[in-house]
C-alpha cells in the first residue's frame, strides 16, 4: 500500500446518512453529540469502505442506539442533501474537503424503545415530538427530515410495500 493510499483510509468518506428513528405517534429520538455540546441529532454517519447507504444506516444505528435496524421498518425516503462540513469536523476529512452529501433513512417503532448509546459519540438521548425534535436539532438538513416526518410516515404507512 502507498503511503498516499495509507494515508487516505484515516479520512471519512463525505457521504453519509441521516436515520430518524420515531414511532407510530411520530415521536422522535435525538441524541446529544459528545463533541459539540447541546448539538441534539438523529442517528447519522459516513459511509465505510464499499458498504451500501442500507448498509450503513443499519451499522450506525447499532452503534449509536444499540437498536437493530433489521428487525424494525427501515424506509429509504430516497433524499439526499448536499452541505457543508462544520469546520470543527473538516479535520476528518480529506484536504479540501467541504461538503458532504447526506442521504435520508426513517426507521419506524412500534413504540418509544430506551436506546443504548454510545458513550463515546453521545452524552444523552431523548424522545420528542416531531416538532419539537426538528427546533431542537442543529443541523439543517435533520431538521428539514423532520420536518416531513408526517408526510413521510403516510408515504411509508401499513399499505407500503
Amino acid at each position: 500500500m502507498t503511503d498516499a493510499v495509507a494515508t487516505n483510509v484515516r479520512y471519512k468518506q463525505p457521504r453519509s446518512v441521516l436515520v430518524v428513528i420515531y414511532t407510530e405517534k411520530l415521536d422522535v429520538l435525538l441524541l446529544e453529540r459528545i463533541d459539540y455540546k447541546h448539538a441534539w441529532q438523529s442517528v447519522t454517519g459516513s459511509i465505510e469502505g464499499l458498504e451500501s447507504l442500507r448498509d450503513t444506516a443499519i451499522r450506525e444505528v447499532a452503534e449509536e442506539t444499540g437498536l437493530d435496524a433489521t428487525v424494525y421498518e427501515l424506509q429509504d425516503w430516497q433524499l439526499e442533501s448536499d452541505f457543508e462540513i462544520f469546520e470543527v469536523w473538516r479535520h476528518r476529512y480529506a484536504p479540501g474537503v467541504t461538503h458532504n452529501t447526506e442521504h435520508v433513512f426513517g426507521l419506524r417503532l412500534p413504540e418509544r424503545i430506551d436506546p443504548r448509546i454510545n458513550p463515546e459519540e453521545h452524552s444523552e438521548w431523548r424522545w420528542l415530538g416531531w416538532e419539537q425534535a426538528a427546533e431542537l436539532v442543529f443541523s439543517p438538513s435533520n431538521a428539514e427530515a423532520l420536518r416531513i416526518l408526517p408526510e413521510m410516515s403516510k408515504r411509508f404507512g401499513p399499505d407500503h410495500q
